[in-house]
């Protein structure tokens, strides 16, 4: 009658059984990939393998936004960084070259006063320098005889005269230079201005 007792399933008093407590995770498991239609045994690599050739052959169209959105995102970075690229490699050109201004100045009042003569060994060294920062980005302007434009240039004196019409440099004091797109240094000239007598 004991045993009636027990098979009336009083579940506390049952005996453990070992065997069975060692199967309930993988029976779990099992229920779970059961439960999302996928055996544990089924999924196998080519399975994977297929599934990413569908997805290449016939992508979502989540895929293929994710796809435009990264790809949008890459050319931006790449803009970016070529625009910094170049922005940095001005700036570090623009230091070189403002340190060798001061000798481009001498060698503009040496030419003014005579002494860079044709053939010369000074007037060699003076050529190959000025060529050299040409091949860098550096172009001179301000020249006798353009208008005056107060963005380039820098109006040191002003002299009223009757041959102009608009405001024209004069002379030239300091050659202002522009380093690719970006302005190194202003001209420094004197204008003459239009006057009535």
């Amino acid at each position: 009658m004991a045993n009636d007792t027990n098979a009336g399933g009083n579940p506390a008093e049952e005996p453990f059984d070992q065997s069975s407590a060692e199967e309930a995770p993988t029976g779990a498991t099992s229920a779970a990939a059961d439960a999302e239609g996928i055996e544990e045994d089924e999924l196998t690599v080519q399975d994977i393998l297929d599934a990413a050739d569908l997805e290449a052959t016939d992508p979502s169209d989540e895929h293929l936004a994710d796809l435009k959105r990264v790809t949008a995102e890459y050319a931006n970075y790449r803009k970016r960084t070529e625009a910094n690229r170049e922005i940095e490699r001005e700036r570090l050109t623009g230091g070189v070259i403002a340190i060798l201004l001061p000798v481009l100045d001498d060698l503009d009042r040496a030419e003014k006063h005579g002494d860079l003569v044709a053939e010369t060994p000074f007037a060699t060294i003076a050529a190959k320098l000025r060529a050299s920062v040409e091949k860098l980005g550096l172009t001179p302007f301000g020249t006798v005889g353009e208008p005056f434009d107060p963005t380039l240039h820098e109006a040191v004196f002003q002299q009223p005269s009757a041959d102009v019409e608009v405001e024209t440099v004069a002379d030239v004091v300091e050659t202002g230079y522009n380093l690719g797109s970006t302005l190194l240094r202003a001209a420094k000239v004197v204008v003459q201005v239009p006057s009535d007598g």
